[in-house]
């Protein structure tokens, strides 16, 4: 039996309590990213006492990682080790009688399933909208409640979304935005947001763990602003949503042209990158986001961007992409989700 001690400042809190408590020894919870957010998240929830966490990611920790990234250090960027067993292993120093399993995947619809099924609660860490789209189908699919986080710049968000009862991803966001987004490798992103955000995350996640009211909002922050937006969710169901109306899980299914396509081509050390449903790029918008983080030249057709000396990325118009200087489809994935986002 775990030792209660050890959290009995939190069973102090009415709202939890040694009920709560217990409950929270029982739970099951998978955090899909272990960046900045997802190092808030998990933090909290080990040091929470949550008796199970799986923590999913495909990336290594780099020394850009440590201005945001709690729970690394300069060893685990010089060793180059993967952000889940990096994160693995801090956690298991920091509460040895919660189980922390780290998984080294790309998360995707030939996984998901499997990876995210079984839990109380799915946690997003993640930093792009096509990795949402998939935790929503996967969590409508088996009605598992999911918390919603996103951090880019000075401005977060997060909501709590619950099959059945609220409104699903997809309900708020219909269609994956199309073109060059924001992401934190093109504008960057200050670390008290990520803490804000990931914190706010982790108290909805035990909410739910413990039975209590979550928000009903779609809560926002700027924290260089110091300005918030709460914006009313609660009835935002929308009864022709494809995914929780229909039950049409178009990110977990191959044929439904909501998946983008990875291809290694041969004997080029390049991936192309292909979204299955054609959107014409606004260059001009994409050049003046690039170049912020590296070399970018263009002409009417397409643009070519080099974030680093040994990659070089051509995006063409229709949203095409490819990427230079690699055959390994995950990292493709990972250049692709932080200079490209959606």
């Amino acid at each position: 039996m775990n030792n209660l001690e050890r959290y009995s400042r939190q069973i102090l809190f009415q709202a939890i309590g040694e009920d709560g408590q217990r409950k929270l020894l029982k739970s099951r919870v998978v955090v899909v990213g272990a960046g900045a957010l997802g190092t808030v998240i998990a933090n909290h929830l080990v040091r929470s006492g949550v008796g199970t966490i799986r923590l999913i990611d495909r990336d290594l920790v780099e020394l850009s990682n440590l201005q945001r990234q709690t729970l690394f250090d300069e060893e685990d960027a010089i060793l180059h080790l993967p952000k889940a067993v990096a994160a693995q292993n801090r956690l298991n120093k920091i509460n040895s009688s919660v189980t922390v399993e780290a998984v080294i995947a790309d998360l995707n619809l030939e996984n998901a399933e499997e990876l995210l099924s079984g839990f109380d609660v799915i946690v997003d860490g993640t930093d792009n909208f096509m990795t949402r789209f998939l935790i929503n189908d996967v969590a409508v699919k088996f009605e598992t409640p999911w918390v919603h986080g996103a951090a880019v710049s000075s401005r977060g968000m997060f909501a709590v979304i619950k099959p059945g009862v609220t409104p699903c991803y997809r309900c708020l966001f219909p269609q994956v935005p199309t073109g060059t987004g924001e992401t934190c490798d093109t504008v960057g992103v200050l670390s008290p947001l990520t803490d804000i955000i990931g914190s706010f995350q982790a108290m909805e996640t035990i909410k739910l763990l413990v039975g209590a009211e979550t928000t009903p909002n779609l809560e926002q922050i700027d924290v260089w602003d110091v300005t918030s937006m709460q914006m009313d969710i609660s009835q935002g169901r929308n009864p022709n949503c494809p995914a929780c109306a229909k039950s049409q899980f178009e990110f977990l299914d191959r044929s439904s042209g909501k998946q983008i396509v990875y291809t290694t081509l041969c004997g080029r050390d390049t991936v192309q990158i292909n979204p299955r449903k054609k959107s014409e790029l606004d260059l001009k918008k994409a050049v003046e986001i690039l170049r912020k983080s590296g070399r970018v030249l263009e002409n009417e057709f397409l643009l070519r961007f080099s974030p680093e000396e040994d990659i070089s990325i051509v995006v063409f118009k229709d949203s095409r992409v490819l990427i230079h200087g690699t055959n390994d489809v995950v990292r493709a994935k990972m250049l692709y989700s932080k200079y490209i986002g959606n």
